[in-house]
């Protein structure tokens, strides 16, 4: 009867969730098999049957609890913290691209700034000739973002795809960003303002990866010894 209806639906539900948990586990997985996640050596073609190359980034999944879109400054909640792995400065990503920055961080929480937000500064660039922009949020519209500083004779068209340019130690290379719709030069300015599709739906989100840069120590101690 209705009972047993109820708890036939109950017992599918709970195996749909611990099923989704189980691919975004594995996707993870898949993602740290990848060829951009490895840091590949130069003394690697000096040997001669050298094993793998060391693995530069892993991928911690996430839920998203509590998220902002309609805010100037908008920040997420994630449920996986200081005890996970995760830690301030580190990259957070969907399946569909790029989502934001840790900032900080409890023993099982995560606080990320959005991209959405006017205090965020994202590398990319351009897939057709890898120019690179600053991508930024106007504010306005959470499906938009703004990619400027990309020099005036680039060769731009709309549905150019835009993704990270990997000179961050954050963001691995090539994760998703957007598509442009739009590109202008302002009024005596020499660089091309990019209007971009976001290709995140950052009002759905609610799986994530933060991403952890293995090779961040190292690359860190080299900028410190020269500034």
């Amino acid at each position: 009867g209705k009972l047993y209806t109820w708890n036939m639906g109950v017992s599918e539900y709970f195996f749909l969730r611990q099923a989704n948990h189980m691919l975004v586990n594995e996707n993870a997985r898949l993602r740290e098999m990848l060829k951009e996640p490895h840091f590949v050596s130069d003394t690697a073609k000096f040997v001669i049957n050298d094993s793998v190359a060391p693995q530069q980034f892993t991928y911690i999944p996430a839920r998203v609890i509590s998220n902002s879109i309609n805010k100037r400054n908008n920040y997420l909640m994630l449920d996986k913290g200081r005890k996970h792995g995760v830690d301030r400065e580190m990259a957070v990503i969907s399946p569909d691209g790029v989502v934001g920055i840790v900032v900080n961080v409890s023993e099982n929480y995560a606080w990320v700034m959005s991209v959405l937000n006017k205090n965020s500064r994202i590398n990319a660039r351009l897939t057709r000739n890898n120019y690179q922009g600053s991508l930024t949020w106007d504010g306005h519209d959470y499906r938009i973002g703004m990619l400027s500083d990309v020099p005036s004779h680039a060769h731009i068209e709309k549905g150019d795809t835009v993704v990270t340019s990997g000179y961050s130690l954050m963001f691995p290379g090539n994760i998703m960003i957007g598509t442009v719709e739009d590109f202008f030069i302002e009024r005596g300015d020499h660089f091309y303002t990019l209007k971009l599709n976001f290709s995140v739906d950052y009002n759905r989100l609610s799986h994530v990866y933060v991403v952890n840069n293995l090779m961040r120590d190292e690359q860190m101690s080299i900028i410190e010894e020269i500034f």
